[in-house]
């Protein structure tokens, strides 16, 4: 006889019961929200911040199904509302409650959908897949980075550092010039031309140096070398994506896409956004930064009404707290070439920074005579600025230094985060955008249901009608196997897609195709004239081996489109690979244990309900 053991039921059960449970979000639907994200970067949205949103909403008598802090990437405070008009009632009241100067708003508020997924099911981390930009609408750009300028630009650096180390050198030329891509040094003799060929080979590895000759002038050409050069583009390319990733937060996006596209081209799609002109203001802004020192001629807590003097500004650093900082910038972002999120020698959060050489030269020289001192990191974004950092030198700085004091790795890694990518690396150009309305999102979303449906509801009527009870349990195992291909999608928080939707559909054609080769395998078994339980036992384990091979050759084709795709390709190749595991496990495990709970326990079996078994030399 056919038995399972019961552990293998239980894994069954248990695999059905996680497929229903995180499945279920999907079908809770949504419902109107706002969401408040930070529009500062020395702003933090935290507990309070959720507790003054909830104070403002109380005043203005307007009713609200929960308040609640999302900690995740997004870092926002989410309200959920009964209808529309309560949301942009909210929204308007919460603008004015939270942003006291509507010039200089600390807030953004977004028009938003929260999902409607029960508490408890949130608190297992059951929550519905994410809408892509065809199914929900919303913006897509396609980004021209400049490459050109990014090369420029690193040339550039070279070109003040290899001043500034003939100089430390004391190496002598005739004019240093920059010449296309590359760096033209002069010499007038052929000595000091050698001697700099060597200083400068030890000291800039990324660059290859050619002697040449004009006219009475000895020449020596730097250039990136391939390597350097292809690091360079792709560093441009990489920054801008972070820069962007931290922007479109004020967008109140909580599932953007943000990737690179060929060698120079990112792809932008923020879906649930209508507004392209915003979402072009926000992906195109620029924002610097400086490194100032602290007056030490003002002394903390006096008046600063009078006081400051002609050569400082005064600033507010963290809390509102005054601060004079002097008119001359230290160094600006453009000489950081590196920061990470690090911890100091006490093991407390910090950050560690990197500068190009000429940017070490700089921090050098300010930070030399004024050990003790207290120096600030100031960020200039839409022409405002915010103090990010105040910290006091210990020692003097050269090319790496650290900022203590961050509090958290959190605090360490978001200050990291806007010192790599506080401006755009190169120039970018939208050479592509378009705009995908809300309704046409719910009609392929609708369009793509009905035909996943109406196919899945095909396949179950040929199943039944042509291999019967049989039939009837591979449709029970193609239905687990959707089951659990949604609720992996779901537990991964994927974004689903058109082409996602495809993938599952193709999944449902793949999943039954291994039943049918059971099926047909029993069959020849029955035709041989094996016994019922003989023919159950056969044909499962023979043709295992076949569906082995077939779902491993179309899962070679999946994983070569996960990784050389990109866009939907890869989306595409996500759903196809999962939905391929899925299949195998519920066509072969979940069908078996179907098949041996109803004909297993029966001794006597005569014959099995899957349909005419044609024998050739059997009379009709």
């Amino acid at each position: 006889m056919n038995r399972y053991p019961v552990w293998k039921y239980i894994i069954i059960a248990v695999a059905v019961l996680f497929g229903a449970l995180y499945t279920a979000p999907n079908y809770f639907g949504e419902s109107p929200a706002l969401q408040i994200t930070s529009g500062k970067s020395t702003v933090k949205v935290n507990s309070e911040t959720a507790a003054r949103v909830e104070a403002v909403l109380k005043q203005e008598n307007i009713p609200n199904n929960g308040v609640s802090l999302d900690a995740g990437t997004s870092h926002s405070v989410r309200a959920r509302f009964a209808d529309t008009d309560s949301q942009f009632k909210a929204r308007l009241a919460l603008e004015k409650g939270l942003n006291p100067d509507p010039a200089d708003q600390a807030y953004i508020v977004t028009v938003n959908l929260m999902p409607n997924t029960p508490q408890w099911m949130q608190k297992l981390h059951a929550l519905p897949m994410f809408l892509g930009l065809d199914l929900r609408g919303g913006v897509h750009f396609l980004m021209q980075v400049d490459t050109k300028a990014a090369l420029t630009k690193r040339v550039q650096g070279f070109q003040a550092a290899i001043r500034a180390e003939l100089r430390d050198k004391n190496v002598r030329h005739a004019g240093i010039d920059r010449v296309g891509n590359t760096v033209e040094i002069k010499f007038r003799e052929e000595e000091t031309r050698k001697k700099a060929k060597d200083v400068l080979s030890g000291q800039m590895p990324d660059l290859a140096f050619v002697e040449a000759a004009d006219g009475a002038d000895l020449k020596l050409v730097a250039s990136l070398k391939p390597a350097a050069l292809k690091e360079t583009l792709d560093n441009g390319v990489k920054q801008n994506i972070a820069t962007l990733q931290n922007r479109v937060n004020e967008l109140g996006v909580s599932e953007p896409i943000i990737q690179q596209q060929g060698a120079d081209r990112i792809v932008v799609q923020l879906p649930g956004v209508q507004d392209v002109a915003r979402a072009k203001s926000i992906i195109g802004r620029t924002a610097t930064l400086e490194v100032r020192m602290v007056d030490d001629t003002i002394t903390p807590g006096t008046e600063l009404n009078a006081s400051i003097p002609y050569n400082s500004e005064l600033f507010t650093s963290g809390k509102n707290t005054p601060v004079v900082l002097t008119k001359d910038v230290v160094l600006s972002g453009d000489y950081i070439s590196s920061a990470t999120a690090s911890l100091d020698e006490n093991h407390q959060p910090a950050v560690s920074i990197d500068l190009n050489g000429d940017g070490g030269r700089k921090m050098r020289e300010a930070t030399r005579e004024r050990v003790g001192k207290r120096m600030a990191i100031v960020l200039f974004e839409k022409g405002k600025p915010e103090v990010l950092s105040v910290a006091t030198i210990q020692s003097e700085l050269g090319s790496r230094f650290r900022i203590t004091g961050m509090g958290s790795m959190e605090n360490s890694a978001e200050l990291a985060l806007l010192l790599r990518s506080g401006a755009l690396y190169a120039p970018m150009e939208a050479i592509e955008e378009r705009t995908i309305g809300p309704q046409l999102g719910a009609e392929n979303v609708t369009k793509g249901l009905h035909s996943t449906m109406y196919g899945f509801a095909a396949i179950a009527i040929f199943m039944i009608a042509y291999y019967m009870m049989f039939g009837f349990f591979s449709v029970l195992a193609l239905a687990v196997n959707v089951l659990l291909l949604v609720a992996i999608l779901s537990v991964m928080q994927a974004t689903l897609t058109l082409p996602g939707i495809a993938a599952i559909a193709l999944a449902l054609g793949m999943a039954i195709d291994a039943n049918v080769l059971i099926n047909e395998r029993v069959r020849e078994e029955l035709r041989a004239g094996a016994s019922a339980q003989a023919a159950i036992s056969a044909g499962f384990d023979r043709a295992w081996a076949t569906i082995l091979d077939s779902n491993v050759t179309t899962l070679i084709v999946g994983l070569a489109l996960l990784v050389f795709g990109s866009g939907a390709v890869r989306g595409f190749a996500v759903v196809h690979c999962l939905g391929i595991l899925t299949s195998m496990f519920s066509a072969v495990f979940v069908s078996r244990g179907v098949v041996n709970l109803w004909y297993g326990r029966k001794k006597k079996l005569q014959s099995l309900s899957i349909g005419t078994v044609w024998v050739p030399d059997q009379a009709k």
